[in-house]
């Protein structure tokens, strides 16, 4: 049997950079001693320049100015809440785009939306999409569910004793949901469903969480509740762990494109055909054509969904407002359609896992307080709406990155924004 090329030009690449015996000592384990870093939970000037003098061997002055800013060590406590081991900020350039009109149950208004990327192109192709949108009147939204959750794992002896455990869970729903939300102001349990594999048992705590993206709040709820199920409960439990890997938190799942783990929200809009032609440079039969080319490579390639690039206006969103960016993982599944309107393009998203909050998690934060505050959806009261933006922004990257790929004009944006800069 023939080695694959790209093993072989591996092995050759690594032989030709190490002998054997230096290789080897390379690879080896290293028992020198070294000397710890040492946690600081509450950030101060004075640690902030510990940290820069244990890292002044591979920095200069210029390297601590540019993350220790004076602006980020005015009040470097403000972050404490945020950090651990602070020594300063990153600065992202932000880009906007808008107006982007919004016609929704919560987001209604002409929105300016920024973008935190270092990608070029990224913001100028979901500004032409938005350019797009709102000139054929703008995208239509709404929150169709909410629930975050949180799936703790119980370990029974056998399947006899999960059967009887799921009996009395059930039974004391009542007093189970109590003890979770008397850890909240905000949260509630709408729902709870057992999952049985044999001896093992997972619980889908499904919650609302107000205005806040929630993920910490249902996991001190959830704590709450295995915590009055293993003192209560009169099934053996060998173990239970406050999460079994089955909610979907930060990786995309079935369970989340199906049933969701936080907001989701539909967005659609139909394109006019004259400014398909106008402002995309493309044609409505164009994007359909390719449309059913990409749908075709999402199922033979086993998408989760099928869409184009939701993780590029996710994360570029997420940054610049606050929210959790690792949480892309799992919001960045849905489904995109385009379908002919008689001359003109419907375009949708939906999107079953947008975690986003108006307060809570970064959003006290300097720069994405801003961020919020150019949306005007920063507190309480605006977290729905921040998700229905969310997916509208998302619906613009779409229509723009398949016009570009439909009329050839991709890889040319790319060179122009991107490369030859």
């Amino acid at each position: 049997m023939a080695i694959p090329f790209h093993v072989s030009e591996m092995l050759n690449r690594i032989r030709a950079r190490f002998a054997k015996a230096p290789l080897y000592e390379r690879l080896a384990p290293r028992d020198t001693d070294f000397a710890a870093l040492r946690p600081v939970r509450k950030a101060t000037a004075a640690s902030v320049a510990t940290y820069w003098t244990r890292l002044a061997a591979t920095t200069d002055e210029r390297d601590r100015e540019a993350i220790a800013d004076p602006l980020t060590m005015a009040q470097p406590e403000q972050f404490t809440p945020h950090i651990e081991n602070f020594i300063g900020t990153v600065k992202l350039p932000v880009g906007i785009i808008g107006p982007l009109r919004i016609n929704g149950l919560s987001a209604h208004g002409d929105f300016h939306v920024p973008l935190a990327t270092t990608e070029a192109a990224l913001v100028a192709s979901y500004a032409r999409g938005a350019h797009a949108a709102t000139k054929s009147g703008g995208v239509s939204t709404a929150l169709l569910y909410e629930g975050v959750i949180r799936t703790p794992a119980f370990v029974l002896d056998n399947l006899l004793d999960a059967g009887i455990f799921v009996e009395w869970v059930v039974s004391e729903i009542d007093q189970l949901k109590a003890a979770a939300e008397a850890t909240t102001r905000h949260g509630k349990l709408v729902s709870l469903e057992p999952v049985i594999d044999n001896n093992i048992v997972f619980l889908i705590c499904r919650y609302t969480t107000g205005d806040a993206a929630g993920q910490n709040m249902v996991t001190i709820a959830t704590n709450a509740l295995c915590e009055d199920i293993a003192a209560r409960c009169p099934v053996v439990l060998k173990a239970w762990y406050i999460e079994g890997n089955f909610s979907g938190d930060k990786k995309a799942s079935f369970l989340g494109l199906v049933t969701g783990r936080g907001r989701k929200v539909s967005a659609s809009v139909t394109l006019r055909a004259d400014v398909v032609r106008q402002v995309l440079g493309t044609s409505v039969q164009d994007m359909l054509d390719y449309g059913q080319v990409a749908n075709l490579g999402a199922l033979l390639s086993g998408q989760l969904g099928a869409q184009a690039h939701y993780a590029n206006g996710l994360a570029a969103l997420y940054i610049a407002t606050g929210q959790d960016a690792a949480c892309v993982a799992e919001s960045a599944i849905g489904i995109t359609r385009m379908e002919a309107r008689g001359a003109d393009l419907f375009c949708s998203v939906t999107m079953p896992n947008i975690l986003v909050g108006s307060v809570g998690g970064g959003t006290s934060l300097p720069s994405q307080s801003a961020g919020l505050n150019i949306l005007g959806l920063k507190g309480a009261g605006h977290g729905a709406a921040l998700a229905e933006v969310v997916a509208a922004t998302c619906l613009c990257g779409e229509i723009s990155i398949v016009a570009a790929i439909a009329a050839g004009h991709f890889t040319r944006a790319h060179e122009n924004l991107a490369r030859h800069r």
